[in-house]
């Protein structure tokens, strides 16, 4: 399994990048009223009217404004694109089944559904995201209505 590795906040994160289209630097957002909160707005991209999910907001860490090594990371989720923002992408690394565990027992809640394993990297624990997860349906569905309402402007 080949895996973008990224950072939000502090912590280290994975994600399958069969699931990325592509990486690009923050632009500008066109922002989007009565989006859930980590929802920042949509960009156009070639044409493509995309939302763009903070992870930062949407794990509950920090968000330093002035990060010039942040990155959007164009993703495909469930037929649909969406863009999100992390601090920092790190590498592209390759795994195997081995070295992936499932994600640790104490994580609970809503959050715990988020990632799908964890592994090692540089002696770092990286979670790995699922992300299917990473919305709710109804955040989905609100996904769709925000890229609708941000093609119609």
């Amino acid at each position: 399994m080949q895996l973008a590795c990224f950072r939000v906040g502090e912590e280290l994160y994975g994600l399958d990048i069969m699931k990325i289209r592509e990486i690009i630097k923050p632009q500008k957002l066109t922002p989007v009223p009565k989006a859930p909160p980590f929802i920042e707005g949509v960009i156009n991209l070639r044409g493509a009217v995309i939302p763009i999910v903070d992870l930062r907001r949407r794990f509950g860490q920090k968000i330093d404004e002035g990060n010039r090594r942040a990155r959007v990371i164009i993703c495909s989720l469930s037929g649909k694109i969406i863009g999100l923002v992390v601090d920092e992408v790190i590498e592209v690394r390759n795994f195997t089944r081995r070295e992936i565990q499932p994600a640790p027992q104490f994580l609970k809640g809503r959050e715990a559904a988020f990632f799908i394993g964890v592994c090692r990297v540089r002696g770092e624990l990286t979670m790995i995201l699922d992300l299917e997860r990473i919305l709710s349906s109804d955040e989905k569905i609100d996904i769709e209505r925000i890229r609708q309402t941000g093609s119609s402007s």
